[in-house]
């Protein structure tokens, strides 16, 4: 009996051991959130998923893990879209094993549909666009499916930033700009955490704000400061927010 007791220790730490060496090893999540306007006012456009247009309100565009410093670069300056050095991981089960199942987040596709809308051209089926956050990110997240998605949507609830930036007096406008320090000190007074904020163009060549790139522990939780620097593609000290 005694023998048996021990046996079946070895076997459950020997699989403790397993899942621990197979946990990704990342620093931090960046939470990312888009402002719909500025998706659609370039001059790709964009296209509303099947369940309509989505609201006005910045919608989740992924969780997404990250390294503190690019694997094969000595400095910590990089830009999300960089392609030196090994930035963040991805794609960390193998392809049989990865995808994602409705069933496992049947009771959060309504509040995916609302708060995680697809906007892209490629295809207006929003799950196809969380099966593909869920591959290459989610994967790399030490959670499970529904608790990956479940804390994104938690997360974007507790730090609404629609809300945050209308209660510092920056709301949508085609014709007004605001200064792109008020929004970011905006966001760190509500939230108590810093963000870096990345703009694009319009059809007319003028800045607006685009995402807004919140750092999240690694449990996917608490917000904390961003501990990188990031190229925001912000030219000029004031920004845009178009309608949607």
């Amino acid at each position: 009996m005694m023998k048996l007791a021990v046996a079946c220790g070895l076997v459950l730490l020997s699989s403790l051991l397993a899942v621990s060496s197979t946990a990704e090893q990342f620093d931090f999540f960046y939470f990312v959130q888009q402002w719909p306007g500025s998706f659609c006012d370039t001059w790709r456009g964009c296209c509303f998923p099947d369940t309509g247009k989505p609201a006005a309100d910045f919608g989740i565009h992924g969780l997404w893990p990250n390294y503190a410093t690019c694997h094969g670069r000595d400095d910590d300056a990089f830009s999300i879209v960089g392609r030196r050095g090994k930035c963040w991981p991805e794609y960390c089960e193998e392809e049989d094993g990865n995808a994602l199942s409705p069933w496992e987040i049947r009771d959060l596709v309504a509040s995916l549909s609302r708060s995680w809308p697809t906007l892209s051209c490629r295809g207006g089926d929003s799950f196809e666009f969380w099966s593909y956050e869920w591959k290459k990110h989610g994967t790399c997240s030490n959670l499970r499916p529904h608790d990956y998605f479940a804390r994104a949507l938690e997360l974007k609830a507790a730090h609404n930033l629609t809300a945050i930036l209308a209660g510092a007096g920056i709301v949508p406008s085609d014709t007004e700009t605001y200064p792109m320090s008020g929004v970011g000190d905006a966001i760190a007074a509500a939230t108590g955490a810093t963000a870096n904020l990345q703009c694009n163009r319009d059809k007319d060549g003028q800045t607006q704000l685009y995402q807004v790139f919140q750092c999240v522990d690694r449990e996917a939780k608490n917000l904390i400061d961003c501990p990188l620097h990031m190229r925001s593609r912000c030219s000029g000290d004031r920004v845009k927010l178009p309608l949607f």
